[in-house]
């Protein structure tokens, strides 16, 4: 006995072991994922933080150069360590930006330096975008000198360390040759100048006499025998009322902008030299205040207009009725008026520099205010940006500065990407996500609406599908079905979900849409047809004698449907193509798009309904069935001997204990339909449009970020938003799941004392 007790205690000891040791392991477990959960969270957070940082500068260096009253523009080159300075006497210096030993000079060292045309032949100045980076000087003679910075790269051995040195070599080049270009045939001083080249051509824009403007064309020629090439020139004169303020010229050469005080002419310029006035903008001097100057963004495509009150408003050509038109699109108060403006090479951002010597940086397409300030302690008169815009020059009197300037990403801000931006050459403000392009010219758009949207749209049809159907079978098979057929639909279902969802994309996507498309009619058919059958069916069983209906009770009596079936779904397919003929003239794809204005693509909504319901059907079968088939049997057998009827015990008692399971069913299912990738990815055209058309696709979050997250740089702004479309699906998933939980909670709390 009592070696039988000594038995007994090990026994119990082991089994209080094995208690603890589940009880720590199953904590720990839980501890984990919960760990897990953060650390996605944090490091989602960690990779999304940076598109919100606000701009800062930083001063590198600080070096005075002479003469600097006499400064025109200024400009650098792609590294950041040359500048240069083009003077209004005519003068072209490059001088060091860093204390480097590839340009083997210390910062403010004058590198080389040259005159290019005499001062007293002077008489107006113009320069190029600055991704063109060309410079003209107009002069007393009706000509003009263009000319152009160079930077030649070149490696030598280090003697004493063996070592490659990079060295930078600066040149200033004056294209044709050295000799002047004619702007105005009658030889008289350009008194104001604009100009602008796509590397074979180049214009000039010019004014003579105060309101005469003359646009010049200059086209390249090669002589095929010789293979010399020459500029031809095209002359245009066009005579303005009024004294012509300001002109720009748009880069690729096909439109000239004068403005005169607060009129802006805009004309057209063909190929072949010829030139119309396209319309007249006119500034609002009540709202804006007066005009001052004018500018082009980049691209191109956007005028920036400068007003005596501190704005700068944006315009850009919107199609309208007459034809595209420019139009006043938004505005950006600097704090006081603005005495010039500098643009990036590529991105939307513009610099101010106000009459109250402050910098301004602001982004256009998200409205951003980025910075207005003095990071000098002078008032500042210039400022320049390097061609990757991560360096600053600003001059202050003699003084000259470089600055780190931090703003990787200014084209992101919540309204930006939540609200309707009005995007270059839209109609209207719009929610658009279009990431990428091949041109450097491309305004990025990042609104994550329509992708949010395409989302919900997704699930929303996969649940249409898969809810009526996962619930109904899972209601059936666990209350209804006899045990001898459950025990094989029940498993053939939740194997089911196994199926990888690469797979059912696949088939979505080139067989399931092929044949929607093709027997659509037939399809719609089944839809409506099928549910009616199965009706008509249980009424027409209904009404059989008894004697026949008793010999099915077992819950078999479903057997009988699926000849049923397959019967309508046959007749409906294969009747199609003659209800296409007779009801659509056999081209029912033609009457959606042209008669009810309904656009139809082949992968479309229904395709990922259908599929994504198919793979979300077991999902919601599994856990529905298991809870209904959980309710305790005394509840049920109770309520059968009160005389209830099977179907009112199931109404009124079977699913109310079993709710809490069925909406977490249901939640599972969204769950899983809103976090689906390859079945949307491959089902569907991965547009990202707002329309709950059936018959149109969409883009969603996660598919979103399976197509572009392998392409997109890694830290750029479109990196960081895929991470931000990653972390909006956490959180959206996550809250649904939270309110789920809660919801199932208080069922269970309601229900539990049944």
């Amino acid at each position: 006995m009592a070696s039988l007790s000594a038995q007994q205690l090990a026994a119990n000891r082991g089994r209080l072991f094995k208690d603890r040791a589940a009880r720590y392991g199953v904590t720990l477990g839980g501890i984990m994922v919960l760990v897990a959960l953060l650390l996605i969270f944090f490091y989602l957070l960690y990779v999304v933080q940076p598109i919100f940082e606000s701009v800062s500068l930083k001063e590198e260096q600080s070096f005075s150069l002479p003469n600097s009253d006499d400064v025109e523009a200024l400009g650098m080159e792609e590294q950041a360590e040359i500048g240069y300075r083009l003077m209004k006497s005519g003068k072209f210096e490059f001088f060091a930006l860093a204390d480097k030993s590839i340009v083997k000079r210390k910062a403010g060292d004058i590198i080389d330096s040259k005159e290019v045309v005499s001062d007293d032949k002077i008489t107006s100045f113009a320069s190029t975008l600055p991704v063109n980076k060309q410079y003209a000087y107009g002069l007393n003679d009706g000509t003009a000198m263009v000319v152009q910075p160079k930077f030649k790269v070149s490696f030598a051995e280090d003697p004493q360390t063996g070592a490659l040195e990079r060295t930078i070599t600066p040149r200033v080049e004056v294209l044709n040759n050295g000799e002047p270009l004619v702007v105005d045939e009658s030889g008289q001083a350009l008194e104001k100048l604009a100009y602008e080249s796509d590397g074979d051509t180049m214009m000039f824009a010019a004014v003579q006499g105060g309101n005469n403007l003359l646009i010049t064309k200059y086209a390249a020629e090669e002589n095929f025998m010789t293979g010399e090439t020459t500029l031809k020139p095209v002359f245009h004169k066009v005579t303005l009322n009024g004294t012509i303020d300001d002109l720009i010229v748009t880069p690729d050469l096909r439109q000239v902008m004068a403005r005169r005080g607060n009129r802006i002419h805009v004309f057209d310029v063909g190929i072949s030299g010829q030139v119309s006035e396209r319309e007249l903008m006119l500034v609002n001097a009540r709202e804006q205040g007066n005009a001052t100057g004018l500018y082009l963004l980049a691209g191109a495509s956007s005028i920036l207009v400068t007003h005596d009150t501190g704005l700068v408003t944006q315009w850009f050509q919107v199609s309208t009725d007459k034809g595209r038109q420019y139009q006043y699109i938004r505005s950006f108060d600097a704090g006081s008026p603005v005495k010039d403006v500098e643009v990036e090479y590529y991105r939307r951002t513009f610099y101010t520099v106000s009459e109250n010597g402050q910098l301004g940086i602001f982004y256009t397409t998200s409205e951003a205010d980025l910075y207005r300030g003095n990071p000098l302690e002078s008032s500042l008169e210039h400022v320049m940006v390097d061609p990757r815009a991560n360096y600053l020059i600003m001059q202050s009197g003699d003084r000259f500065s470089v600055f780190d300037i931090k703003n990787e990403h200014p084209e992101v801000t919540w309204s930006a990407m939540w609200q309707e931006v009005w995007y270059e050459g839209y109609p209207e403000p719009d929610y658009t996500w279009q990431s990428t392009s091949g041109s450097d010219d491309f305004e990025s758009k990042y609104s994550l609406v329509p992708i949010a949207f395409g989302t919900i749209k997704a699930a929303a049809y996969a649940m249409l599908f898969a809810v009526p159907i996962g619930l109904a079978a899972a209601v059936y098979t666990a209350y209804f079905m006899s045990p001898s057929v459950r025990k094989y639909v029940k498993p053939t279902v939740e194997i089911m979900e196994a199926l990888p969802t690469v797979i059912l994309g696949f088939l979505a996507g080139l067989w399931l849409a092929p044949i929607i498309e093709r027997y659509l009619p037939g399809l719609i058919a089944v839809l409506l047809l099928v549910p009616s059958a199965i009706i008509l069916t249980a009424f027409l069983w209904s009404r059989l004698p008894s004697h026949i209906r008793n010999t099915v009770t077992d819950g078999r009596a479903a057997l009988l449907l699926i000849p049923i079936v397959i019967l309508v779904g046959w007749l409906s397919f294969g009747l199609s193509p003659w209800v296409e003929q007779v009801l659509f003239d056999g081209n029912v794809r033609g009457y959606l798009t042209n008669e009810l204005g309904i656009t139809f693509d082949q992968r479309n909504s229904l395709v990922v309904g259908i599929a994504m319901g198919f793979a979300v059907i077991p999902t919601i079968f599994s856990i529905a069935e298991d809870a209904v088939f959980s309710v305790p049997k005394h509840l049920s057998n109770g309520s059968l001997a009160l005389g209830a009827t099977p179907w009112q015990t199931l109404t009124k008692v079977v699913l109310l204990t079993a709710s809490p399971g069925i909406f977490s069913a249901v939640m599972m299912g969204l769950g899983r339909a809103v976090g689906e990738t390859m079945i949307v990815l491959m089902a569907t055209g991965n547009t990202p449009i707002m329309d709950w058309n059936i018959f149109e696709g969409m883009r969603t979050l996660s598919a979103n970020i399976a197509v572009e997250m392998p392409e997109s740089e890694v830290g750029s702004s479109h990196y960081r938003i895929l991470f931000l479309a990653a972390f909006v699906l956490f959180i959206f998933t996550f809250f649904f799941n939270t309110i789920a939980e809660f919801v199932r909670q208080r069922l269970r709390d309601k229900y539990s004392s049944m």
